[in-house]
Order: C-alpha cells, then sequence, then structure tokens
C-alpha cells in the first residue's frame, strides 16, 4: 500500500502549500503521460486457494523508471521510522488515520514501494503491491478503505517543523482499472500545508492490492498512473 511522503511534502517549495498554490502547481513538474498497454478487461472469476508471492516477484511487477516518460526519477526509499503523521479527534476517522499511518496494508503477505518524482515541485508518484494471499482478501480490504474514506471528512497531517496541516477527505471518481477500484483526495485547507492535494486509488489484480499515490500532481497523473501500474502488475504476475 502507498506511504504517504511525509518528507517530500516538508520538503516541497512554498508555492505549493501557500494560498493560491494550486495556480502555481499547474504548470510545475513533469506531466504524465499514458505507457502503451491494453484495455482495461473485465475481472474474472478468481481462485479462492491463497496465492503466495514472494517480495522480488512483486518487485518486479513495480513500474521501473524507464516505464515512465522522461524528466522522472526514482526516489531513495524512505526508512520506517514509525512516525504517525496522520491524526483526527473524530472517531469516525479512526480507520482512515490506520490506513494512511500504515507503511503496508494490514493483513499484508509481502509488500513493496516505490516512488518516483518529476522534479523539485511534483509530481511525487507512489506505487505499492501488497499481497494479501486472495482476491476475497484484496476485496474485504479495498471495501474497509473505500468505507473509511467515506466515514471521514477530515483529518489532520502533521509535518516536522511546520505544525499542523488541515486536510479535507473526499472521494473522487478512480480511474476504471483493476478490480472494484476507488480513489480519493486529501487537500491542505488551513496551516503550514494549505494548497496541498494527494491523490490515491487503490485496485484489486487478483490476489495483490495496487494503490498509486500522487503528492503535488497537476491533476491528471492519476488515471494514466493507475493504467500503466495495473497494466505491468498484470502482465508479471500472470493475473487474469
Amino acid at each position: 500500500m502507498t506511504r504517504f511522503p511525509l518528507a517530500l511534502a516538508a520538503a516541497l517549495a512554498l508555492s505549493l502549500t501557500a494560498c493560491g498554490g494550486d495556480d502555481d502547481k499547474k504548470g510545475a513538474g513533469t506531466p504524465l503521460t499514458p505507457v502503451p498497454s491494453s484495455t482495461p478487461s473485465t475481472p474474472t472469476a478468481a481462485s479462492t486457494v491463497p496465492v503466495t508471492r514472494t517480495t522480488d516477484e512483486l518487485t518486479k511487477a513495480l513500474l521501473e523508471l524507464n516505464d515512465l516518460p522522461s524528466g522522472f526519477s526514482q526516489e531513495k526509499d524512505e526508512s520506517d521510522d514509525g512516525s504517525k503523521p496522520f491524526s483526527s479527534s473524530s472517531s469516525r476517522c479512526k480507520t482512515l488515520v490506520k490506513y494512511l499511518n500504515a507503511t503496508k496494508a494490514p493483513g499484508s503477505k509481502a509488500s513493496v514501494t516505490r516512488t518516483f518524482t518529476g522534479g523539485q515541485e511534483g509530481p511525487y508518484i507512489d506505487y505499492g503491491l501488497d499481497s494479501m494471499g486472495t482476491a476475497a482478501e484484496v476485496a474485504d480490504l479495498r471495501d474497509s478503505y473505500a468505507k473509511a474514506v467515506d466515514s471521514c471528512t477530515k483529518v489532520t497531517l502533521k509535518t516536522e517543523g511546520s505544525g499542523n496541516t488541515s486536510m479535507k477527505v473526499e472521494k473522487i471518481t478512480a480511474p476504471s482499472y483493476g478490480t472494484k477500484p476507488f480513489a480519493f483526495r486529501l487537500t491542505g485547507t488551513s496551516g503550514p500545508k494549505r494548497g496541498l492535494e494527494y491523490t490515491a486509488a487503490v485496485t484489486g489484480v487478483d490476489d495483490v492490492i495496487l494503490s498509486v499515490g500522487v503528492l503535488a500532481g497537476q491533476g491528471g497523473e492519476l488515471e494514466p498512473a493507475t493504467e500503466a501500474a495495473v497494466t505491468k502488475a498484470r502482465q508479471v504476475l500472470k493475473t487474469a
């Protein structure tokens, strides 16, 4: 499952987080265009027999730098320091806060992530694959995540040295790739990261849950990023 890139959020230029930052970021960074891929297929009935995936296998199924348009570079892996940047005073947001702070999907048997950047001001695109064992486990987690988003209207993001930012939570139209995809957006509405935007999509690829997160994007990255990620995962993992 994707990790909210906290270190990248803290390091973003002020033009992205100040009032009016949306106007500045639309012309910044490298646009993401679709990687040639097949047309989305209709999901078929999945096997209930648990599938074992190795970390190496999942890593090969992640997009690599040469799969992306020119102008992107790969970020170094962030070590898990145990930080929990998201919080909320509302009990209705408890599950979403748990998922946003997680470095891997709950119940994951193996998990890998990879992050790319299109420049100093973004976009930052994070890809994640988590092996859940069966398609049913993937569906359960996806439904739980979607319910958590529907139940919560805002969360608080804490960035070291910058204070707290209130972020609006809203469900958005999901890219139509994978099995039962859903997507959501976090938008900074007040605080030091006001104007900061993070969008994410979560979808199933048989027994694997695939997630894509875009920080400081220009508005059109999530669709082609998800399409490319699902296409490669299906090809490498040999799913339906």
